[in-house]
């Protein structure tokens, strides 16, 4: 009883969670605009989704903004990982609690900072001011997403690629590199997913005549409840879930390949020993 009755607080919980982006998806095909009317199944409003003119701006700077500052984030943020792990003591405390700190922190906080510190510069806020933004708070997440992978890394493997003949500059490339790799790609995609899903940051460091999808589905929404905004609203909860496939299905496949390693090394040792 007590089984059936946790599984029902679960469920209850997903349907809570859930079932609002299942009815706005299912409003998205709907051919009337009203909301209280079902007037059969349509994609008209895809269709003109994609003959909006702002709305097609929009996604142009949702996908650069993403690309430029997951890739931008991603090389930073492995200098930073690697820098982090071969440090001691405490400073390897203080610059990991910074690291948290991003993380933590409230958008609003970190939006509002992000606007004052370009205000104060005298930066004029736009692509430029949009794209540090979202570098900024991304970094952290690709920080936290390798160095996992640094931690497994086999430290004897460096030293060995360099006993070998290998350079400094080869053995971090072709040994160091392909072993975090994982690791990196699973930060780039958490944080192209990051800088799509973002508005509250977005919105307080961008200027006028650049705005990304979240900001222009928030504009649409404050004029009138419009089908296309179902429509775009489904287009990017469908492209995060997927990024968010991609990342778990990642991450699960190197956590079976490091049970794998390891029971083969137990095995391994066993034969060893007897």
């Amino acid at each position: 009883m007590v089984k059936f009755l946790k599984r029902c607080y679960v469920y209850l919980i997903f349907v809570f969670l859930y079932m609002p982006i299942v009815v706005l998806m299912a409003y998205s095909f709907n051919d009337s605009r009203s909301r209280g009317v079902w007037g059969g199944f349509t994609l008209k409003w895809y269709v003109e989704l994609f003959h909006d003119r702002t709305i097609m701006t929009s996604l142009y700077y949702t996908l650069i903004i993403g690309i430029l500052a997951s890739l931008i984030a991603t090389i930073i943020g492995t200098i930073a990982a690697l820098g982090i792990h071969n440090s001691r003591g405490w400073k390897k405390k203080l610059v990991m609690n910074i690291t948290y700190i991003p993380v933590l922190n409230p958008d609003i906080v970190t939006a509002i900072s992000l606007m004052i510190l370009f205000v104060f510069a005298k930066v004029r806020l736009g692509f430029a001011t949009l794209l540090l933004a979202h570098i900024t708070f991304n970094i952290p997440y690709v920080i936290l997403s390798v160095l996992p992978k640094l931690r497994q890394l086999d430290i004897h493997l460096y030293e060995a690629a360099l006993d070998l003949g290998a350079t400094p500059t080869q053995a971090f490339w072709k040994v160091i590199i392909p072993e975090i790799m994982p690791g990196i790609v699973t930060g780039m995609l958490l944080a192209f997913t990051l800088s799509i899903d973002d508005f509250v940051i977005s919105f307080f460091t961008t200027g006028s005549g650049v705005s990304t999808l979240s900001i222009k589905a928030y504009s649409m929404a404050r004029q009138g409840i419009n089908p296309k905004i179902n429509a775009l609203s489904t287009i990017m909860f469908v492209s995060v879930l997927v990024l968010l496939v991609i990342i778990n299905i990642r991450q699960e496949r190197e956590q079976k390949k490091g049970r794998d390693r390891r029971n083969g090394a137990k095995r391994q040792n066993e034969s060893f020993s007897l």
